[in-house]
């Protein structure tokens, strides 16, 4: 069973910086997602088991940036310039198919294994 535990979520204001943590019990093909209340799932961004492949979602691209500690089977998303409209939960998730072709995935139905999700608010 694949384990996933999230940190760095909290409040800031508007223009403000986070940076999230998902430690994995292994080294998989990760993304993030996050979901607001009363919206559906909406992937942010995902990077490819080696770290060479990233995709971002459009609403964050300049803004977010993924990456990977292989040697501590951590993925980061720092997150910049933060706005109101990004307060969510953000969950992290491990994509075992992608993980043995080393490709990045963006569909939440890529994913086999989430995180419990860290939430981050943002205040105008």
């Amino acid at each position: 069973q694949v384990q996933l535990v999230e940190s760095g979520g909290g409040l800031v204001p508007a223009g403000g910086s986070l940076r999230l943590s998902c430690a994995a019990s292994g080294r998989y093909a990760m993304g993030w997602f996050r979901q607001a209340l009363g919206k559906e799932r909406e992937f942010v961004a995902a990077i490819s088991w080696s770290g060479g492949r990233i995709s971002y979602a459009d609403f964050v691209k300049g803004r977010f940036t993924i990456s990977r500690d292989n040697a501590k089977n951590t993925v980061y998303l720092q997150m910049n310039n933060l706005k109101p409209e990004d307060t969510a939960v953000y969950y992290c998730a491990a994509a075992v198919r992608a993980s043995s072709l080393n490709r990045v995935a963006v569909t939440a139905a890529e994913y086999d294994y989430w995180g419990q999700g860290t939430q981050v608010t943002v205040s105008s």
